[in-house]
């Protein structure tokens, strides 16, 4: 197949998959989002039946906490939780 023919293909694969990937990627986002409420809520001030469940999954969730706090709209990192800023 010559080279002008695989760059044609690559580009119609992209130009076909991006908007699926933007749509996958917004999805996959919201549900990290409410996993890291869910893990987080009792730091939050909100009650969680599971909490000695998710105390498990905070090493991995608390790098990325900054990031979220400030994507959902907190200035500063809510009192009585982690302090990060």
């Amino acid at each position: 197949m010559p080279d002008w023919l695989k760059r044609l293909a690559r580009a119609y694969r992209d130009f076909y998959e991006l908007p699926m990937r933007r749509t996958i990627a917004l999805e996959q986002r919201r549900r990290e989002d409410f996993l890291r409420l869910m893990v987080l809520s009792e730091s939050l001030g909100l009650p969680n039946p599971a909490s000695w469940y998710c105390l498990e999954l905070m090493p991995f969730l608390i790098e990325d906490y900054h990031d979220w706090h400030r994507r959902m709209g907190m200035e500063h990192a809510p009192p009585g939780g982690f302090r990060c800023c």
